[in-house]
């Protein structure tokens, strides 16, 4: 009894003797896969970005004037920048309107309501992309176990119509078909690390800009920046 040889399993040769629905599920797998490489190093870029930008908050408050604390922030992308001009215009909006419906508010609502506002802003803009990871993780080995019950299928019609089931004919064609699977599984175990890693580091990015928020109100409204607590209490 003869062993198919490994080169007769692969990829290529799945692709060659498989039908349309076969080609167009590994073509899905082949997409999801460039889809999650693609947004993971995006994302990845985009959190050290933001992680080098909340370092840098610690010099805006050792700055010598709101001028060249903006100038400590980055330029005009950056999220820490965004809230801090914001909270500046607002101030600015509600001290020369107060003729106008949103003077009923106090000066410490406004500001919250202007900052909150920017954080959310940017806070879905560091959460876009994580649904596609969420979506190919979870389906992923759904769509490679389509491919494989459906390789498996054709094989078996291919060996019924030949008319011969012996196992050197039956091992070929479902190893192929088994592929699938496996390609599924190597498609959402990145998306679903990704994601995870991406989550954690996007959850350390938004305390730091939610901390920054609430300094710079306390700053705008009081003129001085919340302290934080001594490490003896």
């Amino acid at each position: 009894m003869s062993i198919p040889s490994s080169s007769s399993m692969n990829l290529a040769l799945l692709w060659t003797q498989g039908d349309w629905v076969t080609r167009t599920t590994a073509l899905v797998l082949l997409l999801m896969s460039v889809a999650t490489w693609a947004v993971i190093l995006i994302k990845s870029w985009d959190l050290w970005r933001h992680k080098r930008l909340a370092s840098r908050t610690d010099q805006f408050w050792h700055s010598a004037s709101l001028a060249e604390g903006l100038d400590q922030l980055g330029h005009a992308d950056s999220p820490f920048r965004q809230l801090a001009v914001q909270g500046k215009e607002a101030k600015k909006h509600h001290e020369q309107s107060d003729n106008e419906l949103h003077s009923s508010l106090g000066i410490s609502d406004w500001i919250h309501m202007n900052l909150r506002s920017s954080l959310d802003g940017s806070q879905a803009r560091l959460q876009s992309g994580l649904a596609i990871l969420a979506s190919i993780g979870s389906t992923a080995p759904f769509v490679g176990l389509f491919g494989t019950v459906w390789g498996i299928y054709h094989a078996l019609m291919g060996i019924s119509s030949a008319g011969s089931a012996s196992i050197d004919k039956v091992a070929g064609p479902i190893g192929e078909a088994l592929v699938m699977t496996a390609l599924g599984l190597a498609v959402a175990i990145p998306a679903v690390l990704g994601y995870n890693f991406l989550l954690r580091g996007n959850k350390r990015v938004n305390q730091r800009m939610q901390r920054f928020a609430h300094d710079l109100h306390a700053w705008l409204v009081t003129g001085s920046r919340v302290q934080p607590a001594s490490a003896g209490r």
